[in-house]
């Protein structure tokens, strides 16, 4: 008997299992389709003529028709293969010149010993209480003081250092044991060397996930390129598209338009695809202590 009220309560929670994993599936399905549902109808609409779209009274959520003609317009109509040139000058170099200087800030905050070093980081941290809008009027008086303003160098140095990117970096770099550092000082390794030999390769998912969110908001960056330049020699995607609406396609060809954004949200799409573990297994790493 108690063998088979066992086996009967062993059945019940086989089945509640299953019922909450059907549910939480079907959940997950409905919001998968939610968040991918404006890519798809992005891409649906590039591959839609102009003239096709314009005599939809109801959308369609399909096409029988594609042409891809629209993203041919995206490169020749408007200079899209220069914005896009720009913007990976812009984001490799942003990008490049931030991973050294918060991989030296964070391995002075938590590997070297210097009078003030608390104070100096807790006042450090203080300053992403700052609003973004002070910070960028700041930025904008001195770049423009310096008559930088319609340049990469402009574009590029109030962007080259992050609190929150050092902060993460730090906690990392501190989980690494100190008798490997210990040991190393024994060994006469300086403490350079000791950088790039042991901690950099020990914290390397941290680091990569760093450098893809910080390429991911260079990308995406608008208001400060769209602030610091007026010049189209220098624009980037992000402020390069609304010149595109303006003065390329016009306001109602929207499947030009719509054309110019997916070849410029490829790069992001693809890059997180790739990462994607990386970024999930820096991110995990780099907030646990231990």
């Amino acid at each position: 008997m108690e063998n088979s009220n066992q086996f009967t309560n062993e059945r019940s929670a086989a089945r509640r299992h299953t019922a909450v994993s059907v549910i939480t599936y079907i959940l997950l399905t409905l919001w998968a389709l939610i968040v991918l549902f404006p890519f798809y109808w992005m891409v649906l609409t590039s591959v839609k003529s102009y003239s096709s779209y314009n005599a939809e009274h109801i959308p369609s959520f399909f096409t029988l028709t594609p042409t891809m003609q629209n993203y041919a317009d995206a490169f020749t109509a408007v200079p899209l293969g220069k914005y896009l040139l720009n913007t990976l000058i812009f984001t490799s170099a942003t990008t490049a010149i931030m991973m050294v200087v918060i991989t030296l800030s964070a391995f002075a905050f938590a590997r070297l010993e210097f009078r003030g070093k608390n104070l100096a980081f807790t006042l450090f941290l203080s300053l992403m209480m700052i609003p973004n809008e002070l910070v960028i009027i700041t930025n904008f008086v001195t770049i423009t003081n310096l008559d930088m303003r319609n340049t990469f160098l402009g574009l590029i140095l109030p962007s080259v250092t992050s609190v929150f990117y050092i902060y993460l970096l730090k906690e990392n770099f501190e989980q690494v044991q100190d008798e490997l550092y210990r040991a190393a000082k024994v060994d006469g390794t300086s403490d350079l060397k000791y950088l790039c030999k042991v901690m950099i390769p020990i914290c390397k998912p941290t680091m990569v996930t760093i450098a893809i969110l910080k390429v991911i908001e260079c990308w995406n960056s608008y208001v400060w390129p769209r602030l610091i330049t007026d010049d189209q020699n220098y624009y980037l995607v992000s402020n390069g598209i609304q010149e595109i609406r303006e003065n390329g396609f016009g306001r109602e060809n929207i499947p030009a338009m719509m054309a110019a954004v997916v070849v410029i949200s490829l790069p992001l799409i693809v890059l997180f695809l790739i990462f994607r573990n990386k970024i999930m297994a820096g991110v995990s790493r780099g907030g646990t202590k231990g």
